[in-house]
């Protein structure tokens, strides 16, 4: 099903599709934060480390399924199949927006 995504969301999620870190980290501002399995992740390069890594560590496909606003932040839930523990699982990815941009990221159960 496919769902109407903000612009940089939509743009994200494309990069990541890709497995394209240089792509990913553009979608974020300068300062922005991601957590995702236990880890923070600060600024573009960092950001654009975390993504290289973790497309070399798992091969898996994302489709987002359903999208909605919790107080300030944008919750994407995508299902994820792919060679990682737990395949295939349910992920929600809460997005913080800046104008155009990606400010903070957090990608939870």
């Amino acid at each position: 099903m496919a769902i109407a995504l903000p612009d940089v969301i939509a743009r994200y999620f494309a990069a990541d599709t890709e497995q394209d870190g240089d792509a990913v980290s553009r979608c974020f501002t300068e300062t922005a934060t991601v957590k995702d399995e236990g880890h923070s992740y600060v600024g573009r390069d960092a950001i654009r480390q975390w993504k290289a890594d973790s497309s070399r560590k798992y091969k898996y496909t994302v489709e987002p399924f359903s999208i909605s606003i919790e107080d300030d932040r944008t919750v994407v839930t995508s299902h994820l199949v792919g060679d990682f523990p737990g395949s295939p699982v349910d992920l929600r990815y809460l997005f913080t927006l800046d104008d155009e941009k990606i400010a903070a990221l957090e990608i939870v159960l």
